[in-house]
């Protein structure tokens, strides 16, 4: 199934995408509707009002309580850059205005002259969960999603603490839904993710090359606090970011910034310069 969040007349509305047509599945948004424990049946059996012609998506999650975000996990990518693989996931966070739509504009910010892609596997949380092993953390798993962790390369180096450079307001796109953890477009083991910038594809790796899966972050991260519906985990990017290019590539005003994962759907955002 597909499930996301999108605009309705000023305000939002959870719906189950089918070929033809959205279905409501009476929650304002996705994260109010997986706080259900019983979503998945309910999302199957949704029979409410119909959405149909073009939607306007929301962040498949509009307020999340947490995005956690995991930073060096392509094991090619690490290997190639002569770096041993890490023992445990590099995390940092994003806070929730920093998202936007699958086809909004991202802004990229007065303040940075470095703004740069980082196409990624998004983890969608679908149970409360802590402390949990292999097995629970991927039953906790609603689904997947695409993201692109756009990031203030100037503002992320300026200390050896990264947050300040990924979380600028409305800079990260997620959505256009999930897809959920059950369905067969998202059991193999690696889907390809590619990252397309003004038409030139700039990334492009499989999922099943990372160092830390899904599962094993999960678990991983219900050690330190409780994951619940609707957090996001964000998994990593692979090689190809502009920041590493010689010479360096940017985001500029008009980007077109095209991010696609196999099985799941694409992203497809307009970069727009901050106006003050």
């Amino acid at each position: 199934m597909k499930l996301a969040t999108i605009r309705v007349n000023g305000s939002t509305r959870a719906v189950r995408v089918d070929e033809d047509k959205a279905v409501d599945l009476g929650e304002s948004d996705l994260v109010a509707f997986l706080r259900h424990s019983d979503w998945a049946t309910r999302a199957a059996d949704a029979d409410g009002e119909t959405y149909e012609g073009v939607l306007d998506y929301a962040p498949v999650v509009v307020a999340p309580e947490k995005v956690v975000c995991v930073g060096l996990n392509y094991r090619t990518h690490i290997l190639e850059m002569g770096r041993e693989l890490p023992s445990h996931p590099t995390l940092f966070s994003k806070f929730a205005r920093a998202l936007v739509g699958a086809y909004d504009e991202v802004t990229l910010p007065a303040a940075s002259t470095q703004m740069d892609w980082e196409a990624e596997l998004g983890v969608v949380i679908g149970a409360e969960v802590r402390h949990a092993d292999t097995e629970q953390a991927r039953a906790a798993i609603a689904g997947y999603t695409v993201l692109n962790d756009v990031t203030a390369r100037d503002w992320q180096y300026r200390t050896t603490q990264w947050d300040q450079g990924k979380t600028f307001e409305a800079t990260t796109p997620i959505g256009p839904w999930l897809v959920t953890a059950d369905d067969p477009a998202v059991s193999a083991k690696g889907l390809s993710l590619t990252c397309e910038v003004d038409g030139d594809t700039v990334q492009k790796a499989d999922t099943g090359d990372l160092v830390f899966d899904p599962a094993t972050l999960v678990a991983y991260l219900s050690e330190i606090v409780t994951l619940v519906p609707g957090d996001v985990i964000a998994t990593g990017t692979p090689g190809g970011v502009g920041h590493a290019r010689k010479p360096a590539r940017y985001l500029q005003d008009g980007s077109v910034l095209v991010t696609r994962i196999e099985g799941i759907g694409e992203s497809r955002n307009t970069c727009r310069r901050e106006t003050r």
